[in-house]
């Protein structure tokens, strides 16, 4: 799985100009799915990304995680993170996990989130979505599962 987290101020997903979920403080993530992908690297990401000590405490130091300061997430399903690019100018998606697959395991990560104490909200799997964001920092942090 691949992930692009922002750490937001407010977060929203539109569909058809229609807001369909927003957030304050918290995550947006982008989230890409492989046919490979499974329970592992859902629970690796739900630990890594609920952990992830990128908000600042007292002392004004990254010190504090989404857990601490009851943040919440956006989450958006995103193939485009596994396009291959090596060849031509047209992006190859064959990386990306089969539709059935992704939506299982995109589903899957967004529970576990939730599982985890945290106020998850997402945008709908496959449909054209605007999604707008306020990054605060910024802070722009990239996991993938292939690179634990």
């Amino acid at each position: 799985m691949k992930v692009v987290l922002q750490r937001v101020s407010s977060a929203s997903v539109s569909i058809d100009s229609v807001v369909k979920e927003k957030i304050n403080r918290g995550f947006m993530l982008l989230i890409g799915v492989a046919d490979s992908d499974g329970l592992e690297e859902i629970d690796y990401l739900v630990r890594k990304i609920s952990h992830l000590r990128v908000f600042e405490d007292e002392n004004d130091k990254m010190n504090l995680s989404l857990l601490d300061v009851a943040g919440q997430i956006l989450s958006i399903s995103q193939f485009t993170l596994y396009a291959d690019t090596k060849k031509g100018n047209r992006p190859s998606f064959t990386k990306a996990g089969r539709p059935e697959h992704a939506q299982q395991i995109y589903n899957q990560f967004n529970e576990s989130l939730q599982n985890a104490g945290i106020k998850v909200a997402t945008g709908e799997f496959g449909a054209d979505m605007a999604v707008s964001l306020v990054n605060d920092g910024p802070v722009t942090i990239i996991f993938d599962t292939d690179n634990k």
